[in-house]
């Protein structure tokens, strides 16, 4: 579905304050006495939870707002609910919006699943009848058909929250907030999430997506926004925007963005020595082997390596770890060396493509990201105007006779 040109949500120079008192007064007698206590002034300390954003959103748009804890971002969104008012600035929202952000408020302890249901139908502006038609589905997209009739004072967390996306998930909206939900329940519920989100992708809905979750920004997402110490950083494309978040953490690890700021950074534990491809030019649809050497500058337990594979634009085409191919690379000492040879089907189309590797811990710590690491350049007589281009085979007959 073609975009619209026109925004939906317009944010122009909002800033959000909180007033912090030092001075606490929590029962009658410390109101009383704080009255005796004249000249002794009571300090406050006003935290900036954001300053001067500035952003516009348009009609069918997936956006992303990316940053650490603390930044900002729940405040912002929070703000675009009109949960928060701005200290600064103002918000101009055109449509109806629903805000997947406090999931389950509303929502009454001491009644069943059921009377829940209703309840929070109503809330949301549904009449019984409507309620009543939907009843089904909703149980069965939060999976609880067994526990409808309980009180929801003994559902599990995640089950209220699966009870509250899949409530939120037929409101009648034309934009929607979403702050992380996507966590929630095990991985058959997350899919779920998931295709909710492609299909609010492909009606054209519009979305504005909190999230920590880069390859969900990546994947969702049109646009994107990092925000750092309640200031915009960038907006633009999603790519370079999960990739300076990245950065932010690799810089705090290493002490310093000198090294981020060549496309290379880590902690150097173990680092690449060598990233090349067996041959930089390869015709037709010869494989793609890439060979990384690697040597560790400690002791450590376990490393994963894995690779991304960009166009000349910097769109993703494919890439994997070692950790999802399940192949374990156990304790190595100090000194050590490590080789991985990678075969790649040639997927790809005519055109030069660069390789970014990465060498991480079990846990996730970054030993030595690296953009751009190599290229290799692909050459084919046949060409689509699509980034790949496998060897698909096609059979022409007549259609068998009746």
């Amino acid at each position: 579905m073609a975009k619209s040109t026109e925004p939906a949500i317009i944010v122009h120079n909002v800033s959000k304050n909180f007033v912090l008192p030092h001075e606490r007064i929590t029962t009658v007698k410390s109101a009383f006495t704080s009255l005796l206590k004249k000249r002794t002034k009571r300090t406050i300390e006003v935290q900036h939870a954001l300053r001067n954003v500035s952003i516009e959103i348009k009609e069918g748009e997936f956006f992303g707002i990316v940053g650490r804890n603390g930044s900002g971002k729940s405040t912002l969104l929070k703000m675009l609910a009109g949960i928060y008012q701005p200290s600064q600035g103002e918000i101009e929202v055109r449509g109806k919006l629903v805000p997947f952000i406090e999931l389950g408020v509303g929502f009454n302890p001491e009644l069943t699943g059921r009377e829940n249901v209703y309840l929070n139908g109503a809330l949301l502006g549904f009449s019984k009848k409507e309620i009543d038609a939907q009843y089904d589905d909703i149980v069965t997209f939060a999976e609880l058909e067994k526990f409808m009739d309980q009180k929801l004072k003994n559902y599990s967390s995640g089950m209220q929250v699966r009870l509250a996306f899949s409530m939120a998930t037929r409101a009648k909206a034309d934009i929607l907030l979403v702050d992380e939900v996507l966590a929630v329940g095990d991985a058959d519920f997350q899919r779920k999430c998931f295709e909710y989100f492609r299909t609010l992708k492909r009606t054209g809905k519009t979305v504005v997506f909190v999230s920590h979750d880069m390859n969900a920004v990546r994947e969702y997402c049109d646009r994107a926004m990092l925000i750092e110490k309640s200031e915009v950083v960038t907006v633009g494309d999603v790519n370079k925007i999960a990739t300076a978040y990245t950065r932010m953490f690799m810089r705090d690890e290493s002490g310093g963005d000198e090294e981020s700021k060549t496309g290379r950074w880590g902690s150097r534990k173990a680092a690449f020595t060598s990233v090349q491809p067996e041959l930089k030019k390869i015709s037709g649809m010869k494989p793609v082997r890439l060979i990384c050497k690697a040597k560790t500058h400690e002791d450590v337990d376990g490393l994963v390596f894995g690779f991304l594979v960009k166009t000349e634009v910097g769109a993703h085409l494919t890439g994997v770890n070692t950790q999802i191919l399940k192949q374990r690379i156990g304790s190595m000492k100090k000194g050590e060396e490590i080789m991985l040879v990678w075969d790649i089907p040639n997927i790809f189309n005519d055109g030069r493509y660069s390789v970014d590797v990465a060498l991480v811990s079990a846990d996730g710590d970054v030993y030595d990201w690296w953009e751009d690491a190599t290229h290799f350049t692909v050459y084919k007589e046949e060409r689509t105007p699509y980034p790949t281009m496998p060897d698909i085979r096609v059979e022409i007959t007549s259609p068998p006779s009746k």
